[in-house]
C-alpha cells in the first residue's frame, strides 16, 4: 500500500501543515503503508491555461513536475493533501497543482482510492480550508476517511499543534484501516454516481473535441 502526502505550505521544515501532513504519513506507516511527502512549493509546476489539450490528448502542454507527481498520485492508494489557510483558501502552490487535474476528474481517475485533508491557521478558517480540499478529493472519484483542522495563534502555541498531530496520526491509521478493508460511506457512493452520471454525459456532449476523454469512458464501459 502507497500514501502520497502533498504539502502545500511554502515554509519548508517550518511549515505547521507540513508537520500534520507529516504525520499523518507516520501513523499510516506505523499500520504498514510505504510512504512519500511532497512538498509542491520546491516542483515547478505551470499555471493551467485552460487549452482542453489534456482533454483531447490525455497529457499536458506544459513539460514540468506535474507529471510526476500526477503519476505518483495515480500510483498511490491513498492521498493526503494538505494547506494553510491563506486569505481564506489553500496556498497559491497548491491551487496551481490542483487546477492542472481536471483531466482527471473528468475521467474520475481516483475511482477506488481513499484520501483525507489537513490544515492549518494563524486566526481561522482552517476546518474551512481542509473541507475544501476533501471536497476536491471527492470531485477525483476518491473516498475521504476525515480531516483535521489546527489554528494556531503563535508560533510558541505548541499545545494545540501538539493534539492535533496526535489526532493526525490516529487519521494516518484510519486511512489505512479504510484502504484495507475497502470501506464504503453511502453518501460518498452517491456523490461518486452523481459525479460518473454528469461527466459521461459531458464528455459524450463533447466527444469530438475530447477524444481522450471519451475512449476513457467508452474502455471503462460507460458509453455504448
Amino acid at each position: 500500500m502507497k500514501i502520497i502526502g502533498i504539502n502545500g505550505s511554502p515554509r519548508g521544515p517550518e511549515s505547521r501543515t507540513r508537520k500534520l501532513v507529516q504525520a499523518v504519513l507516520d501513523g499510516a506507516k506505523s499500520a504498514g503503508a510505504d510512504v512519500e511527502l511532497v512538498d509542491v512549493s520546491r516542483l515547478q509546476i505551470e499555471y493551467c491555461n485552460g487549452c482542453h489539450i489534456c482533454y483531447e490528448q490525455g497529457k499536458c502542454i506544459n513539460d514540468d513536475d506535474f507529471t510526476e507527481l500526477y503519476e505518483s498520485m495515480l500510483d498511490s492508494d491513498g492521498i493526503v493533501l494538505g494547506s494553510p489557510n491563506y486569505v481564506n483558501s489553500v496556498t497559491a502552490q497548491m491551487k496551481t497543482m490542483l487546477d492542472r487535474i481536471t483531466d482527471a476528474i473528468h475521467c474520475q481517475m481516483f475511482l477506488g482510492k481513499y484520501g483525507c485533508a489537513v490544515s492549518t491557521a494563524g486566526g481561522s478558517g482552517a476546518d474551512e480550508v481542509a473541507a475544501y480540499l476533501n471536497r476536491v478529493l471527492l470531485s477525483l472519484g476518491a473516498n475521504t476517511v476525515g480531516s483535521v483542522d489546527v489554528v494556531v495563534g503563535t508560533e510558541t502555541d505548541t499545545a494545540a499543534m501538539e493534539a492535533a498531530a496526535k489526532k493526525a496520526y490516529d487519521l494516518g491509521r484510519r486511512l489505512v484501516q479504510a484502504i484495507e478493508n475497502r470501506e464504503t460511506y453511502p453518501e460518498q457512493e452517491k456523490i461518486h454516481a452523481d459525479m460518473i452520471e454528469h461527466m459521461v454525459a459531458l464528455v459524450t456532449a463533447n466527444k469530438d473535441r475530447w477524444p481522450h476523454q471519451y475512449n476513457h469512458w467508452k474502455e471503462a464501459g460507460r458509453i455504448p
